[in-house]
């Protein structure tokens, strides 16, 4: 009878040991699962970038230019607070803002847009040095949005999304990045992430 009942109390412990460790392995909701493309640039420090750089790493991309007169300047500076709260909670992530005006955006213009909206570039990457046509196809084929220059004038028509992307470069998540930015499901979902 007693081994009978230790029998019963391992098996008992054992299941809810299994229960525990189902319950604490989070996965994401709502995911997309588009895969990054190949893709090569510059930086603001003029070094090469390239999206296989990025292999391994969780990181969080958007879509910016220099002279923007809308939403990236707003953007950027909740990117900079995101950026922020992931290095609060301890969540190693990098982040790249790729130009969608290559051929105004200079890495010195992008360096000095980073830093007058808050951005450390210790671990945040600006991107310029391809052509407009290779942008547009990129941000389409990666991030199924738009990133065409409106004809006579200097703006650029862009999605306003953070992108949030695995170890595996693949896009799990889009999120708003202008209004009602969700700070805290960003970071949830990028420590689950880099757990995995």
């Amino acid at each position: 009878m007693p081994k009978k009942r230790l029998l019963i109390l391992v098996l008992m412990l054992a299941a809810a040991a299994l229960l525990m460790t189902a319950c604490g392995s989070k996965e994401l909701e709502n995911t997309v699962d588009w895969k990054v493309g190949s893709f090569q640039g510059t930086t603001q420090a003029k070094e090469d970038f390239s999206t296989e750089d990025m292999e391994g790493k969780v990181w969080i991309a958007d879509l910016i230019f220099t002279s923007c007169e809308t939403i990236c300047p707003p953007m950027t500076r909740n990117l900079s607070q995101l950026q922020g709260m992931l290095k609060d909670e301890g969540i190693d992530v990098e982040i790249v803002s790729f130009s969608v005006d290559p051929v105004v955006d200079t890495p010195q213009k992008l360096k000095e847009f980073g830093k007058a909206h808050g951005a450390n570039f210790d671990n945040w990457t600006y991107v310029t040095g391809y052509s407009q046509q290779d942008i547009q196809t990129f941000a389409k084929d990666t991030f199924h949005t738009l990133a065409e220059k409106i004809e006579g004038t200097n703006q650029v028509s862009h999605g306003a999304s953070f992108y949030l992307i695995n170890k595996d470069g693949v896009v799990k998540k889009k999120y708003s990045g202008t209004q009602d930015v969700p700070y805290d499901q960003i970071v949830e979902d990028a420590g689950i992430l880099t757990d995995q």
